[in-house]
């Protein structure tokens, strides 16, 4: 199984009139396992959920630039764990500190700063419409990121590791009190297309089950329709499948990424259907009369085209029964 993780970090609100360092973890708290919590710090808040959406607003390509108008949207299995720790650790201190851990373990860091220092403040910053309004939002929505809180100091930094066929983006939001500095850490582990070899097996329980069917293993050259000798062993795979079910009818279907210009996608989409088509009639005896050849190029994403995980994702040949 191969995923894709994503992290950003969201700070809590907190009135200095109602806040107390806990001496211990809340019931139920656990550090993410390849992230060491600050020395010194007590888990005030942990929640996890399977499935949700978040937005991140760092361009991955160019560090430099922030996306708070446009950020990408990540999907996956989100893990929101927040700190208190003793105020003599200011946040950019913490700050430091994560840096630091981060390049040991070979992290790459994607942002890291201080409002006013490398990070915009104001309509495109931490104050700005990427932050929107903080009523009606709390730490168990994960949609959106906070502005980071606290009546000092101020500190993010955002970071990326693999592990075990994950992309994790850890995000740390450190805000300073008078009496306590915040450290809240959001962590987002989003599904990658799978790319493992299509069976006949696979193919049969997804068109059962939906209809349809997504394939990652079938490779053209970027900008191409021409078939690569790579994708040999799934394309007979898929004839297997559609050899047993000859009664039946299918469209092959091309999509491309939003990389390009519309016209051009719909076109190439259409022309790596046709392509795959005739490798299967020609090569793998398949009926031509089984088959139709069609193309969507970047209308159906079923992932942002801000990120390569993304982009991956949409590039796909689809196999859908009549």
């Amino acid at each position: 199984m191969k995923k894709i993780v994503v992290i950003l970090a969201v700070a809590l609100m907190f009135s200095m009139n109602i806040f107390a360092q806990r001496t211990s973890d809340i019931e139920g708290g656990k550090d993410y396992p390849l992230v060491s919590r600050f020395e010194g710090s007590i888990i005030e808040y942990y929640k996890e959920t399977k499935w949700d959406s978040y937005k991140l607003p760092v361009y991955e390509d160019n560090i430099k630039e922030l996306n708070y108008k446009n950020p990408i949207e990540l999907e996956g299995k989100i893990i929101r764990i927040q700190y208190s720790v003793s105020s003599d650790n200011n946040p950019t201190y913490v700050m430091k500190n994560f840096e630091k851990a981060f390049k040991s373990n070979n992290y790459k860091i994607l942002l890291e700063g201080k409002p006013g220092k490398g990070i915009e403040e104001g309509p495109a910053g931490f104050n700005g419409d990427f932050y929107g309004s903080q009523k009606g939002l709390n730490l168990n929505k994960f949609r959106y990121a906070y502005e980071p809180t606290g009546d000092g100091d101020k500190a993010i930094i955002i970071a990326k590791t693999n592990s075990n066929g994950k992309d994790i983006y850890v995000v740390e939001v450190i805000g300073g009190f008078s009496n306590t500095t915040l450290i809240t850490q959001d962590i987002i582990e989003v599904e990658e297309a799978e790319t493992g070899r299509v069976t006949t097996a696979a193919i049969n329980k997804a068109i059962t089950s939906n209809g349809h069917m997504a394939i990652y293993d079938i490779h053209f050259d970027t900008g191409k329709s021409e078939i690569k000798s790579e994708s040999e062993n799934v394309l007979q795979d898929i004839a297997k499948y559609l050899n047993a079910h000859s009664d039946k009818k299918y469209i092959i279907v091309g999509h491309t990424d939003n990389v390009g210009d519309f016209e051009s996608n719909l076109k190439l989409s259409k022309e790596r259907a046709e392509s795959v088509k005739n490798e299967l009639v020609s090569k793998y005896s398949v009926k031509a009369e089984q088959l139709i050849a069609y193309g969507d190029g970047q209308t159906a994403p079923v992932a942002t085209n801000a990120t390569k995980e993304g982009r991956a994702k949409n590039r796909r040949v689809e196999i859908v029964e009549q």
